[in-house]
């Protein structure tokens, strides 16, 4: 790999941005294509089918063989309250190579013996996200606190950033209440539209595991969903979700 090739990558790590580099086995030759790019190269099709799966490998194309270096960010999931779904969410999704995070300003629930082998940062919110690589599209964020002070600023920001995967928890008529804070607060119908609530796939989960079942399987579809069917952003899933009674 030349050195200018492995320069650019290393910045577009550190950045949370993908790239491939692409050598043609035949003839050695390279070149480094950026996500922004994907659109323009010959082999775009392909390439976007490697950023699903993220995985590196052999290829051929246009009577050619090629080896894809690809690099993606790791998918984050910031869980914004260290509730009882949380626990059990939290070793869920280490399970699924996800890279959890636990936010909550409420140092009583954010304990490390509630959520041991967990990142957990007992702080509002903004002050956590401050602390953090910034928000982006291979973040996932799932508000439960049902606390509009903890909930709403961080439903903002993950908008905002146009995280892959925005949800809540509550019932149709709290995410309803939440909906017009958000509006009051300046996010417009288009932005909030972005948010999964009630959130999670309706699979009639009742426990704080089934849940957290569904709250996975639906970061799930939705990451799937948007990188390899190229859907606007903003749009969402067309399914069902449970509902959970103030």
């Amino acid at each position: 790999m030349k050195l200018d090739h492995l320069a650019a990558l290393n910045a577009e790590r550190e950045a949370r941005r993908p790239a491939i580099l692409v050598t043609d086995t035949g003839d050695g030759t390279q070149r480094l294509v950026l996500e922004t790019e994907i659109d323009r190269d010959p082999l775009a099709e392909v390439l976007r089918e490697r950023l699903l799966s993220g995985k590196s490998g052999i290829v051929e194309a246009e009577g050619r063989s090629f080896f894809l270096t690809v690099q993606v960010p790791p998918v984050r999931l910031l869980v914004v309250g260290a509730v009882h779904i949380s626990q059990a969410l939290c070793p869920m999704a280490a399970a699924l190579e996800l890279d959890v995070t636990v936010i909550d300003p409420r140092t009583a629930f954010a304990t490390p013996e509630r959520f041991p082998d967990v990142t957990l940062l007992a702080e509002w919110p903004d002050d956590a996200f401050a602390r953090l690589a910034p928000l982006d599209r291979y973040t996932a964020l799932a508000a439960l606190t049902h606390d509009p002070k903890i909930d709403d600023p961080a439903l903002t920001a993950a908008l905002k950033a146009e995280c892959f995967y925005v949800g809540a928890l509550g019932s149709r008529k709290s995410h309803a209440r939440r909906l017009d804070r958000l509006h009051e607060g300046g996010l417009g119908p288009e932005d909030t539209a972005r948010i999964h609530g009630p959130i999670g796939l309706d699979i009639g989960a009742v426990t704080p595991a089934e849940i957290a079942v569904s709250i996975l399987a639906e970061v799930v579809a939705t990451l799937r969903r948007d990188r390899i069917r190229g859907k606007a952003k903003g749009e969402r899933a067309d399914c069902m979700r449970h509902d959970i009674d103030d």
